[in-house]
């Protein structure tokens, strides 16, 4: 193989490397985005049980189920209770509002019946 001929596949091989970067970023960003919503959903299962557990033990369900998020979801997050049920919603944090949206985890979660009198 001449030395010409050498230097034009090594020319190929970086040509066809440049082009699979950007498909290879938007895998990237795509497992990211993925790995980003599994942890809302944790964090938002986590912090409804932490609620519910409040409301059996006579504390606030809110502040409970907003300590037991982590300080980066708690700006982004939604708690409702009703009654014995509470709810959270998590939206992670994404650069692209779309896919955030997209992503938003809920979970719930009850602390059982009224206790009777």
């Amino acid at each position: 193989m001449s030395r010409a001929a050498a230097t034009s596949e090594a020319g190929q091989a970086t040509v066809e490397l440049v082009a699979l970067l950007p498909l290879l970023l938007a895998i990237a960003l795509a497992a990211a985005a993925l790995v980003a919503g599994h942890a809302a959903g944790e964090h938002a299962g986590q912090a409804a049980q932490a609620g519910a557990m409040a409301l059996l033990q006579g504390g606030d369900p809110r502040a409970a189920a907003r300590t037991a998020l982590p300080a980066s979801a708690r700006e982004d997050a939604r708690i409702a209770v009703d009654g014995r049920r509470v709810t959270v919603r998590v939206r992670p944090r994404l650069p692209i509002p779309a896919i955030a949206s997209s992503l938003t985890a809920q979970a719930t979660a009850d602390a059982g019946p009224e206790p009777s009198p």
